[in-house]
């Protein structure tokens, strides 16, 4: 990728950051309330005896409502570690909130403990929840740069859901590299988005 091309995608991320936190917390908790409702209405994921949650950080959309619903629907809930060095995650059991440990971006992750790996390339009754500053219509996402979430979805066999804050989905195509994969359904606040 050409360098004027990666700072036009880090002037983005930025504006789009600023604006997520300019919403502040109150408007934030609203719109995520809806989205989780949203997303526990899909028939895959009422389906799915495995959840992907990535684990919100910041004034990303909270996932912790919606990890302790699919807890308490009997649900397998895994939790990503990046794997330092790579562009992989490895995928952990996790059955409450304690016992995680801050990586080097200062976001919690579940302990490396061998016992709790799950391996969701072997799940084809698994849904996957993907992060993104913005996405378009089209499945495709802004992220954050670390290319951690094309490498998973490359090999993930499962529904893979892009959560998104309906001022944050976009009618234009977002630019994308090569390596960019698309998510299969794209929830939002006010509508789901079916793309396969």
């Amino acid at each position: 990728m050409s360098s004027s091309k990666d700072e036009v995608k880090k002037l983005r991320r930025r504006e789009l950051m600023a604006a997520r936190a300019d919403m502040g917390e109150e408007g934030r908790a609203a719109v995520d309330a809806a989205i989780a409702d949203q997303l526990k209405a899909l028939p895959e994921y009422q389906q799915a005896d495995l959840v992907l949650p990535y684990l919100s950080f910041g004034a990303e959309i909270d996932t912790r409502a919606i990890i302790r619903d699919a807890w308490s629907k009997g649900k397998t809930v895994a939790l990503p570690r990046c794997v330092e060095g790579t562009r992989e995650m490895r995928w952990y059991r996790v059955e409450s909130f304690d016992g995680l440990v801050k990586s080097r971006f200062g976001v919690d992750e579940p302990a490396e403990n061998p016992a709790f790996e799950v391996d969701p390339s072997q799940s084809e009754n698994a849904v996957a929840l993907v992060p993104g500053l913005e996405f378009d219509r089209q499945g495709y996402r802004l992220g954050y740069g670390g290319g951690f979430y094309d490498t998973f979805l490359s090999a993930f066999p499962g529904v893979s859901v892009g959560l998104c804050r309906s001022k944050f989905l976009q009618d234009d195509p977002i630019d994308r590299d090569v390596h960019d994969l698309s998510v299969g359904i794209i929830v939002t606040d006010a509508e789901v988005v079916r793309l396969s």
